[in-house]
């Protein structure tokens, strides 16, 4: 690698194992988000880390961190999660019920009356 490359390229001169959706078309990369929401382009550095972290069926292809990057930068994505652990989703918020008045009773809906 040139001196002037990223260093997270030079740590990553391999090519990834680039997770793809493969349809009629061809293959697409896939894009996630980190757990604050910002999107990011994902390589695996072997085709295990990749089977550990998605799955053994997930369809995949082999890019240069800098072909990935090419194909990130238009999307407006900057980032590239090289062997991202997967993460669950956070729970969803608790949701506030406010009580809707069922009709005639005066009673709001939902409460149990003995």
């Amino acid at each position: 690698m040139s001196e002037d490359s990223e260093p997270e390229e030079r740590a990553t001169a391999r090519p990834l194992f680039v997770p793809v959706r493969t349809g009629p078309a061809g293959s697409v990369a896939l894009m996630y988000r980190t757990p604050l929401g910002a999107r990011t382009a994902v390589g695996f550095t072997s085709a295990q880390r990749l089977a550990a972290t998605l799955g053994p069926a997930h369809d995949s292809v082999r890019l240069s961190h800098r072909a990935l990057r090419a194909l990130a930068e238009p999307l407006g994505i900057t980032h590239i999660a090289v062997d991202p652990r997967l993460a669950a989703p956070a729970p969803p918020a608790p949701s506030v019920v406010s009580p809707v008045p069922h009709a005639g009773s005066g009673r709001p809906r939902g409460e149990f009356v003995s």
